[in-house]
């Protein structure tokens, strides 16, 4: 196929009052993409202003209706369509990220090379990965494997034809990317990992309530999704969500057994809560000496499991009453 490395890549950037982080990402966008839209979320502290002095298409979201980073995307995109109809590929990213250098031709290079991919996504790196022990654990998670990948994160070089046909989903509040290149993949398309510098974030996780919501909030995402497609063949989600009920199942009983405990002494049971216990350090040990992991990676996964089951639960709780669960945002923990 020619290739068309003279097409300009547009970018839509969405993002709500990242102060600082967010000038980092105009600057990095400067010279590389065109247009740049950046989609704002409500925000209070100059983002507006400072997108459009850079010349951005600014878009505003009506925040009397329920926010989703779906929605925002969305959006963009739909700006994009009036201003620039005609473009081939589109570069996502978040407003605490920072576009790296060399990025854009290489994952347009790799779509113009196969028209069967449908995203490709690099290497995004946390950038002050030493600023504390959750920044550095979340800059190893996003190295994720080279090669054919199931799905992308919010940073991403994405084809306009596979988005025509599958686009995100405004209602999912947390993984709309993952469920949007399910979609995708269902209809033949393939997304790719690039060996290749993409992104600079900014997770800026400081207190222990942030990682807390990071990870409901991943819990979440993983239930939504799995009611979503999980009884389709590829079970998409489901592995996930069985194991965190384990986990809700497991800590539900450890609750009941304390209160029996402390209302009930006659029935105390020492062998059964000593089990129950013992459940989160063999849970460290396992991942530590089985998986490789270091402790400290060990230690945060083991921990992770309370706040991804409260979250599993948590979908299952609105789900029964009726409800939508709105935005869990870690970063205003």
């Amino acid at each position: 196929m020619a290739r068309r490395m003279n097409d300009r890549v547009p970018a839509i950037a969405i993002g709500k009052n990242e102060g600082a982080r967010f000038l980092r990402c105009l600057a990095s966008l400067a010279g590389k993409v065109d247009p740049v839209i950046y989609v704002d979320s409500g925000s209070t502290d100059g983002s507006v202003e400072a997108a459009r002095a850079a010349g951005a298409e600014v878009v505003t979201l009506d925040m009397s209706q329920p926010f989703t980073a779906a929605r925002a995307r969305n959006a963009g995109l739909d700006r994009l369509q009036e201003i620039d109809p005609q473009g081939a590929y589109v570069q996502f990213l978040d407003g605490d990220c920072e576009l790296q250098d060399g990025w854009i031709e290489t994952a347009r290079a790799a779509l113009d090379a196969d028209d069967g991919l449908a995203v490709v996504c690099g290497r995004r790196r946390e950038r002050f990965p030493d600023a504390t022990i959750w920044n550095r654990l979340i800059d190893d998670e996003w190295d994720t494997p080279v090669g054919p990948a199931m799905d992308c994160g919010g940073d991403a070089l994405i084809r306009r034809a596979a988005l025509a046909e599958e686009c995100y989903d405004p209602t999912v509040i947390a993984g709309e990317e993952p469920e949007m290149c399910y979609r995708m993949r269902k209809r033949g398309w393939r997304i790719e990992r690039l060996d290749a510098e993409m992104t600079l974030h900014d997770a800026a996780l400081t207190r222990l309530g942030q990682v807390w919501k990071r990870a409901e909030r991943a819990g979440h995402a993983y239930a939504e999704g799995a009611a979503m497609h999980g009884r389709e063949p590829e079970g998409f989600r489901m592995a996930k969500v069985r194991a965190l009920w384990v986990w809700v199942a497991l800590v539900l009983v450890t609750v009941l057994a304390l209160v029996i405990l402390i209302l009930a002494p006659s029935l105390w049971n020492a062998g059964l809560i000593g089990i129950l216990l013992l459940v989160w350090p063999l849970q460290v040990l396992r991942l530590r000496f089985q998986k490789g992991f270091s402790w400290e990676k060990a230690l945060f996964l083991t921990f992770s499991k309370l706040p991804e089951a409260k979250g599993v639960l948590s979908f299952w709780v609105h789900r029964l009453v009726g409800r939508k669960r709105g935005l869990i945002d870690y970063k205003e923990a």
